[in-house]
Formats: structure tokens, C-alpha cells, sequence
């Protein structure tokens, strides 16, 4: 029987390439962004879900990451998933953290994101084996990813929308696969095709901290938010 999720994957790994110099020094999720880091941010919703564990995987400036989390943070139990001595693609980082996730569905969020999305709305239980958050297309990606059709993700359709870096993920679905870098869109459009991943459209706050302008965008808008503007 399908049981709520109460497991977590945040990706923390990148070493932020288009934003240095800031990620020379500081991980690109601990770049703080009205007062909190954006994995602080993370781990706050993520809680405040009904998540318990949360698992972390570390590459460029883990030994930060580390330090500001630690093993427990704030009623969090914290997980890392080493990385530092060569950093795998997303697919690859999932196989690797597989012995931490356990047997049943977990979340899934880039650690370079700020969102405002309600996590609640996907821990629930669901025959379909993956879901995945849309966004609508930003200006840096506006061909998106992949289209809804009743429900359910499609690889083509009128209307495309972005991958949100946000998911439910049922760890079967990466058993067979070996550990070794390896990017995770292959293997998306793989289950798609195969009519295995539900999706949504998420029309909330959503920013890919990507570059320096990105970040002073996400920036405004949550100070915004915090003022109640």
C-alpha cells in the first residue's frame, strides 16, 4: 500500500559555474536570499510537509554545506551523499543515494531554486510511479521541457511547460541502473514515454538561480514577500 512520503532529496552538488566568483567561496545553495539560504528555504517547506529526512548530496564546498547543516537541523534528520571526489549528473547522484532513500517515494528539488511551492500537494499517495512539477516557461528556457496531457507528463503537445527541478520519484525506478554519472532527462523521457510520471503545472514563485541577475531577481522578490508587497 502507498504510504505518504516523508523522505527528501535536495541536489547540492553543482559548483555554480555562471555564478562565480560568489560560488568560489560559498556553495551555490547556502547564496542567501532574503535572510535565509536556499537550502535553508528548502528544508523549512520540506518540514513543514511533514518531511523527516532529508538527503544531501555534496561536491564543490560539501565541507560547508556540512558544517551549516550538520546531521539534524531544526527537527531534520540530515543525510549526505559524498560526492566530493567526483561530482556525478543527477541521474547518477539518485543511484548513489539510493541506500539513504529507503524503499518508498521520495521528493526531489534542485538546490538552486526558490520557490514558494507547497510540498503537501505531491506527498500524498499515488499509483503513478513518478511526478513531476512544470513551471511555465522562463525567459532563459522558452522552448520547456515536456507537455500535460489529463494529468499525466507528455514528451510532446501544443502547450510545453519547464521542469521545475521538483518531484516525487518511486526509487524502483533507478534499481537497474548502474552508479555512474549519468543525466536524469533520459531517463524522465524514458518513464514518460512509457506513461509512468504524473505532473502539474505550477504557477507560483519559481526562479532558477542560475546566474548573478537571476539571484538579484530572486532576491527582490522574496523581500518583497517578506514585507508583504
Amino acid at each position: 500500500m502507498a504510504t505518504a512520503v516523508t523522505r527528501a532529496m535536495i541536489l547540492a552538488a553543482g559548483r555554480g559555474e555562471r555564478l562565480r566568483p560568489l560560488t568560489d567561496h560559498v556553495p551555490k545553495p547556502l547564496l542567501e536570499v532574503a535572510g535565509k539560504s536556499l537550502i535553508a528555504r528548502h528544508l523549512e517547506s520540506l518540514a513543514a510537509a511533514g518531511i523527516r529526512d532529508v538527503v544531501i548530496n555534496i561536491g564543490h564546498l560539501g565541507d560547508a554545506i556540512m558544517r551549516a547543516l550538520g546531521p539534524d537541523w531544526q527537527g531534520l534528520r540530515i543525510h549526505y551523499s559524498d560526492e566530493r571526489a567526483g561530482r556525478l549528473e543527477t541521474g547518477g547522484a539518485l543511484v548513489r543515494a539510493l541506500p539513504l532513500l529507503g524503499n518508498s517515494p521520495f521528493l526531489l528539488v534542485n538546490g538552486d531554486i526558490c520557490t514558494d511551492f507547497p510540498w503537501a500537494q505531491i506527498c500524498q499517495p499515488s499509483p503513478a510511479r513518478a511526478h513531476l512539477v512544470l513551471v511555465p516557461n522562463p525567459m532563459q528556457h522558452p522552448q520547456g521541457d515536456f507537455a500535460l496531457s489529463a494529468g499525466m507528463v507528455a514528451l510532446a503537445g501544443e502547450e510545453r511547460h519547464t521542469y521545475a527541478g521538483i518531484a516525487r520519484l518511486d526509487p524502483e525506478l533507478f534499481r537497474d541502473f548502474p552508479e555512474q554519472s549519468a543525466p536524469l532527462a533520459p531517463w524522465l523521457r524514458q518513464w514518460i514515454a512509457a506513461g509512468l510520471v504524473e505532473g502539474n503545472l505550477y504557477q507560483g514563485k519559481w526562479i532558477d538561480v542560475g546566474t548573478p541577475e537571476r539571484l538579484s531577481a530572486a532576491r527582490r522578490d522574496c523581500a518583497a514577500t517578506s514585507h508583504g508587497l
